[in-house]
């Protein structure tokens, strides 16, 4: 092949979770994966720890038992069945919040996320009071650990159950006087409205799921509405702003993909275009679990 033909691909970073007070990946292995959170203990389903188990017992406070379909279904065993209400996590010492075993495996948070909120902290630190809109915002943890460093947020999300999930969360939190805007709305209407409103954000974070509906019945299909929900997003960023990150879970998609899709939008302001993984690494420093794929641009 001539060398005029030859491509260069991305660079491939990984953003990881360290073993920390709140939350610790303590064993993985055949096909699941042995966590403390605080003080509790849980096993859950995972089909990438594909390796053996380093430890022979997981005395555990809950597990999760998936169902035989591949629906994503299951149920909790549960040692205690008062955690089924829910019971107070923190995360980083500064942010309290509800965790609970959800009906989706997982705990009403998502601990991977550790490395993230700390970039995004560190991307605005010389800025008193960023403007940060967090879509697809879930129970609000990510949008509560910005505000604590001092950002005004807008949190969207379509589930009404999530977002009143985060607004008590800024209660359980003691941030409730911070300056957070809670939107109930499909977030690339919003998003689009924003565009035609001439609003412009410090930084976005995307956390979109694979499929989705909004409060109007909206269909959302991640390989289909991401592209123009991006362009939204590139029009409420200029060139004083200082970051997006994507994260990507459960799809079946290349990070090469993810850096040609920023690339065709962000290029044109300063800054980098970086693409990876974010992984929980396990408490012996064995071995890296992943979890999502993340792009991301910044100033």
């Amino acid at each position: 092949m001539s060398d005029a033909l030859a491509v260069t691909g991305p660079e491939l970073i990984t953003m990881i979770s360290q073993p920390r007070a709140d939350y610790t990946l303590v064993d993985s292995g055949h096909g699941r994966k042995y966590e403390r959170y605080g003080d509790y203990h849980f096993i859950r389903p995972e089909p990438q720890a594909m390796w053996s188990p380093r430890l022979d017992d997981w005395p555990a406070d809950g597990e999760f038992i998936p169902a035989s379909d591949e629906d994503g279904g299951g149920r909790w065993q549960l040692r205690d069945e008062t955690l089924r209400e829910g019971w107070i996590a923190n995360w980083n010492g500064e942010v309290d919040f509800q965790a609970k075993c959800t009906p989706f495996r997982h705990l009403a948070y998502f601990p991977d996320m550790d490395p993230v909120w700390r970039w995004m902290r560190q991307c605005v630190a010389d800025h008193a009071q960023p403007q940060l809109m967090n879509l697809f915002g879930y129970t609000g943890v990510g949008t509560l650990a910005m505000a604590a460093s001092g950002a005004h947020m807008v949190h969207v999300d379509a589930s009404k159950k999530s977002v009143a999930q985060a607004r008590e969360n800024s209660d359980i939190a003691g941030l409730s006087d911070k300056p957070v805007r809670w939107i109930i709305e499909d977030a690339g209407k919003f998003a689009a409205r924003e565009v035609r409103r001439g609003r412009r954000y410090d930084g976005i974070i995307l956390d979109p799921p694979k499929f989705g509906r909004g409060p109007g019945g909206e269909r959302w299909q991640l390989e289909e509405n991401l592209p123009d929900l991006l362009a939204d997003c590139r029009q409420l960023l200029d060139e004083q702003s200082r970051f997006l990150f994507l994260t990507v879970y459960a799809v079946r998609m290349s990070a090469i993909a993810l850096h040609a899709l920023l690339t065709e939008y962000f290029s044109d302001l300063p800054g980098k275009i970086e693409v990876g993984e974010l992984a929980v690494a396990e408490e012996t420093g064995r071995l890296l679990l992943p979890t999502a794929l993340f792009a991301r641009w910044s100033a």
